[in-house]
């Protein structure tokens, strides 16, 4: 299986800014929010809508490499179609958009090509949920609006810079650029890219950094499952969690198991899960996500480790926030 990051060994600081760095001696000196000073041999600025900010006020290195910020907006609605699965739409204004079954009960569509000057706070404009609408409505049989839309986010892409005046032409893919001081403490910045591409991504940033690092291993993780997904079958799987859990609410265990797989006994231990939050969301598995994957808030445990905030009550998400506190 393929561990998360601190199973291997890394430590992993979240909500901490580098904020400043220099070379030093073949090293990086880099100073930190949390107040830590730190040296490392190299530094991957992978900072996505903020890489040139980086790269030349905290690193001091002037770069003629730019990006382009690309709202993209989806909007979440009543399940629309039986059946899994996804649609692609051409809209009229030669975009696609996509009809994705989402969550069993729901429908994703998305997205749009907003630019956007930064990346503070990134929501949906109306424009965006008027606009998402009419293109579903205009391949269904029945009519879209907004008062249907049971959630909305956005987020924004980091495009590399390749001079296209139609956001949409802008490329996807993505631009390494290195540099060092006399072949040593380099810096690699990621220009552009996505979710999607971000393992051959990782792979293609440590090629480059092998030369400054005797014995560093080969690509790997093609191949490896990734975490809670090392079983032989999924259904083997979920029957022996069942089994296991057997005691417990059959939604408990239907949304643990649906989260975390295999590793769903490293979350619900000994079965003692505490208060149930609805949704399938025990006490138990909220402390894992505090614990364990740096959640911080209500937010973070309701719509970005899980999207159970879309199947509570007002009530029931207020519970969590406050149980969480924030």
């Amino acid at each position: 299986m393929l561990p998360m990051p601190h199973g291997r060994g890394a430590r992993i600081l979240v909500r901490t800014e580098c904020v400043s760095a220099r070379r030093d001696a073949g090293l990086w000196r880099a100073r930190l929010s949390n107040g830590e000073e730190i040296s490392a041999r190299a530094i991957v600025n992978a900072a996505g809508p903020w890489v040139k900010q980086v790269l030349n006020e905290r690193l001091g290195q002037p770069s003629s490499d730019a990006v382009r910020l690309v709202k993209g907006s989806h909007i979440v609605l009543p399940k629309l179609y039986e059946g899994d699965h996804a649609f692609i739409l051409q809209n009229d204004d030669r975009r696609v958009v996509f009809l994705i079954p989402y969550e069993e009960e729901f429908t994703l569509v998305g997205t749009t090509d907003v630019p956007v000057s930064e990346a503070q706070s990134a929501q949906p404009g109306e424009d965006e949920v008027r606009y998402l609408c009419a293109a579903a409505g205009r391949y269904l049989a029945r009519r879209i609006d907004a008062a249907q839309v049971r959630w909305r986010y956005a987020g924004v892409r980091p495009l590399y810079d390749d001079g296209a005046a139609n956001p949409s032409a802008i490329t996807r893919d993505y631009t390494l650029r290195l540099d060092d001081d006399a072949g040593a403490a380099p810096v690699l910045s990621v220009f552009g890219g996505k979710i999607t591409t971000y393992r051959r991504l990782a792979e293609q940033a440590l090629e480059k950094l092998e030369p400054y690092f005797a014995g560093l291993k080969g690509t790997w993780t093609a191949d490896q499952p990734l975490p809670g997904s090392n079983f032989a079958t999924r259904a083997a799987a979920r029957q022996e969690v069942f089994e296991r859990y057997r005691a417990l609410p059959e939604t408990v265990v239907r949304g643990a198991f649906r989260r975390h797989g295999a590793e769903t006994p490293a979350v619900l231990g000994d079965g003692r899960i505490g208060e149930d939050y609805g949704a399938g969301l025990s006490e138990r598995e909220v402390r894992h996500f505090l614990e364990h994957e740096w959640a911080n808030s209500a937010e973070d445990v309701l719509w970005r480790r899980t999207k159970c905030g879309l199947h509570m009550t007002e009530a029931q998400r207020q519970r969590v926030a406050q149980v969480i506190g924030r």
